[in-house]
């Protein structure tokens, strides 16, 4: 058997290890103003990503049907912002945003790797909604990423007005241009992701409008709403800084709301 225990188990601590080494050594680079070895640092990322994804594999791919529990979610949001992260670090410089996306995804294949949640098998879905399913699974990540950089913008924000330059944020993070070019380059990715997930669950309106979805539908469609006045607030009338990252961290907790909250109602408390 391909995917017998003992297998997956080694897989399972070759990511742990390759995002293990990559936090430690992006937090010896931030702190000690190193420069980063970007060739490194995405060989290892690319090896854990590969592991993590074989890893949970076997818990999403299931003779049943997918299974898509809370556990398994978290664990492949993670694995998708992780792997966002990788792919915008090939044309721009945002290696030290590393710090905080691999350990998301080192915590969040910790949890789908031990977590127990009754099985949300989906055996029996119409393409549409499996192409829903997908797609909100970009869109958040792809925001999830935005809520981290909106982080690490504040940060630096927090510093340049301070006037403490020469700091760690302010020498190792791009300028704030760029930090503000990556953010809106993440929320229009996310934003558009988010409005065709939308609009394909309104086409499969059964499930949308379905009694226990009301919440979730009620919250994405509030963050969705935030992501597109933020949107238009920039092309308009040039919001940026402290405003766009506020904004983005609030769009962002009503999508989790949205998504985890409800996962965690139905699943953990009406096991359903």
């Amino acid at each position: 058997m391909i995917f017998d225990e003992a297998r997956v188990f080694v897989i399972f601590v070759l990511a742990l290890v390759c995002y293990g080494l990559t936090t430690v050594y992006l937090m010896w680079a931030v702190t000690q103003q190193k420069p980063i070895r970007k060739g490194m640092v995405l060989g290892q990322l690319l090896i854990g990503l590969l592991a993590h994804a074989v890893v949970l594999y076997p818990d999403i791919i299931t003779q049943g049907g997918l299974n898509f529990n809370i556990f398994n979610v978290v664990s492949l949001t993670t694995l998708f912002m992780l792997l966002f992260y990788w792919g915008f670090c090939l044309y721009r410089q945002i290696l030290p945003l590393g710090i905080l996306a691999t350990p998301l995804a080192f915590l969040g294949m910790m949890i789908g790797f031990f977590g127990d949640a009754p099985y949300h098998l989906l055996s029996t879905i119409s393409p549409i909604l499996q192409a829903h399913i997908i797609m909100s699974l970009a869109a958040y990540s792809v925001l999830f990423m935005a809520a981290i950089a909106a982080i690490m913008l504040r940060l630096q924000i927090s510093e340049l007005k301070r006037q403490t330059f020469h700091r760690v944020w302010v020498d190792k993070l791009p300028s704030l241009q760029s930090m503000e070019a990556l953010l809106f380059d993440m929320i229009t990715v996310g934003f558009l992701l988010l409005s065709i997930s939308l609009l394909l669950g309104f086409i499969d309106t059964t499930n949308l409008l379905a009694q226990h979805l009301v919440h979730k539908t009620v919250f994405s469609l509030l963050s969705w709403l935030v992501f597109g006045v933020l949107l238009v607030g920039h092309w308009r009338f040039g919001w940026r800084g402290q405003r766009a990252a506020n904004m983005t961290l609030y769009g962002v907790i009503l999508l989790g709301l949205a998504f985890i909250g409800t996962k965690f109602v139905l699943e953990l408390i009406l096991n359903k």
